[in-house]
């Protein structure tokens, strides 16, 4: 009896699997007991602090006050106590480098004592605040040389330090900012922190011209909901595409895919369930307030989505997030994919980012309460937002500009590149009244009536929602839907962030000194309606027709990063940052040829996969299974037996054009320069290689195929 193949062999496995995940019981260890237990919280801080020092902490926190000399030392102290008394040995700077992802240094607390037989425990506010990673194998986009490797963390006290369990003990999390000897921003965090500084400045004038006088701080605030799939740990190692570029770079259509759509909202799998629940307890603890589980539209894929946050707060959570996403699927015989396209055919994950901004004192500014046509102050916040939208439409595109998004952008699933905003009935008509003089009216909520007597009467909203947007208003906030599953959500938050506070800062402009503040309202708004309405669709930006009428109304359609990234050189937009205080020349920079730098390397990876596995995994087999037929049709010749060749001859042609292709990727893989390079020849040619290998893994026996197949990975959990 023949051995079962790899493929035979991970399905046996998983069949028979028992799980490695911790039971999760929240009878006995209640949610609300839990949540934050892992965080130093203000309410520990406030425990465990001096009166006076637990104030300066919370001014800072709350108000974007400095932090008082002095404090550090108490704090620090405070924060190694409660560490080790949670059995923590060492701490680590937290930052978020120029690649997207999470970094952390990790020291002892501990210090041999000078009889060499005992350890001192300490933690001075020095070292609290200041660390020195080595700034110079990150990526800098030019800003430090590799000779050149002094960098500093800086302690984020806004963003609470935490506790993360290993099964062998724990450590202390600190997050901090990252910048070079220099001064310049190597991480995400710097540039996040000065734009919500920068829309907190603008927002704050616009509230005094309508006559606030306690004005709390202005809070950008986000809640990124996180698509993702999950695959079974047996098949993802038997796939190099998956294992070394997070996608498949082969795979025929399954039998069944999406099309019945049956798996949006359905019955979560048992084994994901307990996954989730054990995602949700880590994420309680560390005081991350995820709210909504559910399916996904694609068999495989899943959805977390957390509550709103200081959007400091929510970019530190996310990254988050996705770490324990990974962590808790491996104990489960899972991995977690986070690529926006880890499967063709079938729809890929998004990072959809509500976006809003709003205070202690005056709430949330993007509400439009019953009746927006008379509400004045949000009427001038959203025609903001329409500006910033329209005017800096490439800067957004190119916000989300990434190898894995470029697959994922303009689908059938996900919204276009083209940048519009979608408004809703109720604002959109409010807005067109504006455009022609003046509003007066707002649509109301209805009722809706459904028919049943035992069913209740549901409230309606004025509006209805549009999935097909990339910048939908939701009710209270404005969604942005392009940015990537595997993305930091920080480069689009201090995007939004800036182009809004320039938004304010020009209306502003108009508004203050004005002597009839009303008919400057109505001015200033009728303006950027004429100016920048045409940004506003609330039609279906899925379809052929939008592209056309994008067009005409002189919308960007920015279809590739290789199209969308040159807009960080613009004249314009580097004015924006520098205006700000958010970037500088050199910082902007950088950050294109990263994210250059970033792509290339993406498909140049890929490239290398397609043809390390089309020639070493596919080809043997093909030509094998091609060489059987001809001696069979041979066989059967010879023993008078009339037989068709059919097969044969598909096989046979699809493994020459298999050569053929493969030597085209490799020409053009070999003279690739530029990003354009890699986008409009070496991505191509790979494609053409998947082709011809689909249609080969459509005519071999399927046990002879090397490869877990989507029906395998998509539908077997």
């Amino acid at each position: 009896m023949s051995n079962p193949s790899p493929r035979a062999a991970a399905v046996a496995a998983i069949a028979s699997r028992k799980s490695q995940g911790a039971s999760v019981n929240f009878v006995e260890e209640k949610p609300e007991a839990i949540f934050g237990s892992n965080t130093f919280s203000l309410a520990l801080m406030k425990e465990m602090l001096k009166p006076d020092t637990f104030k300066a902490i919370e001014k800072t926190i709350n108000d974007g006050a400095k932090l008082p000399e002095g404090v550090a030392d108490e704090v620090a102290e405070a924060m190694r106590n409660w560490a080790v008394s949670r059995g923590a040995t060492h701490f680590a700077h937290v930052f978020y480098p120029l690649t997207g992802a999470t970094a952390e240094k990790h020291d002892s607390f501990y210090d041999p004592g000078s009889d060499g037989r005992t350890t001192i425990s300490k933690f001075k506010g020095k070292t609290l605040i200041q660390g020195e990673p080595d700034a110079s194998s990150f990526p800098s986009g030019g800003l430090r040389a590799t000779h050149s490797a002094r960098g500093y963390t800086a302690w984020d006290v806004t963003s609470p330090a935490y506790i993360v369990e290993n099964a062998n003990g724990t450590t202390l999390c600190i997050p901090t900012s990252f910048v070079s000897w220099t001064g310049e921003a190597l991480d995400t965090k710097t540039p996040l922190l000065k734009s919500m500084q920068a829309l907190d400045k603008q927002a704050r004038r616009i509230l005094k011209l309508f006559g606030h006088a306690d004005i709390a701080r202005v809070m950008a605030t986000a809640g990124p909901e996180q698509e993702y799939f999950l695959v079974d740990k047996m098949f993802y190692y038997a796939r190099p595409d998956l294992l070394s570029a997070g996608r498949t770079l082969f795979g025929a259509p399954p039998p069944k895919g999406q099309e019945f759509e049956d798996h949006y909202f359905g019955i979560i799998p048992d084994r994901v369930m307990a996954f989730m629940y054990e995602v949700d307890r880590e994420l309680f603890k560390l005081g991350i307030p995820a709210k909504t589980r559910h399916n996904e539209v694609a068999p495989g894929q899943f959805e977390i989505a957390p509550i709103f946050e200081s959007a400091n707060l929510a970019a530190d959570h996310q990254q988050t997030t996705m770490s324990v996403l990974k962590q808790t699927a491996d104990k489960h015989g899972l991995v977690c994919l986070l690529h926006e396209k880890p499967f063709a055919g079938i729809n890929g994950s998004g990072k959809h980012v509500n976006w809003s901004l709003g205070n202690a004192t005056q709430g949330n500014l993007l509400d439009p309460g019953d009746t927006p046509h008379e509400n004045a102050q949000f009427l001038v916040f959203a025609g903001a937002v329409i500006r910033a939208v329209q005017r800096f439409s490439p800067l957004l595109r190119a916000s989300v500009a990434t190898a894995g998004n470029d697959h994922r952008l303009g689908a059938n699933e996900a919204p276009p590149a083209i940048m519009s905003i979608y408004l809703g009935d109720q604002l959109a008509d409010v807005f067109e009244q504006i455009k022609a003089g003046g509003a007066t009216t707002s649509k109301q909520r209805g009722t809706l009536k459904i028919g049943v007597d035992v069913l209740p009467e549901l409230p309606k909203d004025a509006g209805d929602r549009n999935r097909t947007s990339p910048f939908a208003f939701t009710g209270n906030r404005f969604e942005f839907r392009a940015v990537g599953a595997n993305m930091s959500i920080s480069g689009p938050l201090i995007v939004m962030n800036t182009i809004l506070a320039d938004s304010l800062d020009y209306v502003a402009g108009r508004l203050e000194g004005a002597p009839d503040l009303n008919k400057a309202i109505q001015d200033v708004l009728k303006e950027i309606m004429d100016q920048h309405g045409q940004v506003i669709f609330n039609g279906n930006g899925y379809s052929d027709e939008w592209h056309a009428e994008a067009a005409e109304r002189g919308l960007p359609n920015l279809k590739t990063a290789a199209d969308a990234l040159p807009a960080f050189l613009r004249s314009e937009i580097v004015e924006l940052f520098e205006k700000y205080g958010v970037l500088s020349e050199p910082e902007l920079k950088s950050r294109y040829h990263i994210l250059c730098e970033q792509y290339e390397k993406h498909v140049n990876v890929e490239a290398k996969l397609v043809a390390e596995i089309a020639q070493t995994k596919i080809f043997p087999v093909a030509a094998a299974y091609a060489a059987a037929l001809a001696e069979g049709a041979a066989r059967m010749k010879a023993a008078g037996v009339a037989s068709s060749t059919a097969t044969l001859e598909k096989v046979a042609a699809l493994v020459s054009q298999l050569e053929s292709d493969l030597a085209v990727l490799h020409a053009v893989h070999g003279a690739a320069h530029e990003v354009g390079d890699w986008t409009f020849k070496v991505l191509p040619a790979m494609a053409k290689v998947r082709a011809t290998v689909d249609e080969l893994e459509a005519l071999l026996p399927d046990d002879l195929w090397p490869l877990p197949t989507y029906q395998e990975m998509l539908f077997i959990k």
